[in-house]
């Protein structure tokens, strides 16, 4: 009888586990929201949210932190006729759908809308979950990674991301470091009525939407040189900062 070495049953053990996560990835990729909608337009915006900024998931995470996967994994399966609740992101993604709604009715023939792709490296049957999350709230979004808990960097650039929205602020930092705008969310401790109908942006004028010039001469030499600085050249336009990063990708 052969030897049966320890290293061997760890690559057994690993294909396997490759094998099941393929199987797991293949039908959450089947999965499909009720929502129809058409193709992705080829010059889409993509944004790229995790499902825990998608969703509020606080109370399950806190089952996977202390109990275990096993454990929440049966609470999820459990609970997949159950909503989740809306997370720090739904009311911007909920936006994001109507504005596509009305540049739609407006222009057609456009292909300048959003593209929304949910990000998650949960196992396949907790996906259930989120499909049917998405369906109660009429979300449409049919486009899903998982990435079994690996860095979502790779996926954010297989799917030309444009935003990246997470709960975890390494994951936002290593984003932004390769070069995609990427933004921590998170729940507000107050709750607040957040429009889901209208999309607002605000922009920082200082060194994001224009030139901080102005900005550092306040740093360097105080408010009375900044005065005197901006009176001077208060007919000067500042120049473009954010505004040719939004044109070119969307890349801060």
């Amino acid at each position: 009888m052969s030897e049966i070495k320890p290293e061997d049953k760890t690559a057994t053990d690993k294909n396997e586990e490759e094998q099941d996560w393929e199987a797991a990835k293949a039908f959450f990729e089947s999965l499909k929201t009720k929502a129809p909608r058409p193709p992705k337009p080829q010059n889409a915006v993509t944004i790229a949210v995790s499902s825990r900024t998608l969703f509020n998931m606080v109370a399950e995470r806190k089952i996977f932190v202390d109990e275990g996967v096993e454990k929440y994994v049966a609470f999820q399966v459990e609970h997949e006729s159950d909503p989740l609740k809306p997370g720090p992101a739904f009311p911007f993604v909920k936006a994001l759908m109507n504005v596509n709604t009305r540049l739609r009715n407006l222009y057609p023939d456009s292909e300048e809308l959003f593209d929304i792709v949910l990000m998650t490296n949960n196992h396949a049957q907790v996906g259930v979950r989120l499909i049917n999350s998405i369906n109660h709230y009429g979300l449409t979004i049919e486009r899903f990674c998982m990435t079994g808990g690996k860095s979502p960097i790779g996926y954010l650039k297989a799917y030309m991301t444009n935003l990246y929205l997470s709960k975890s602020a390494d994951k936002v930092t290593e984003a932004i470091e390769e070069g995609i705008a990427a933004a921590t969310m998170f729940m507000s401790r107050q709750e607040s009525d957040l429009s889901d109908t209208q999309l607002r942006v605000a922009f920082d004028g200082d060194a994001v939407l224009f030139s901080d010039e102005s900005e550092i001469i306040v740093k360097k030499h105080g408010l009375d040189t900044f005065f005197e600085h901006e009176k001077k050249f208060e007919n000067k336009p500042l120049a473009q900062v954010m505004v040719d990063g939004m044109i070119n990708g969307a890349k801060v």
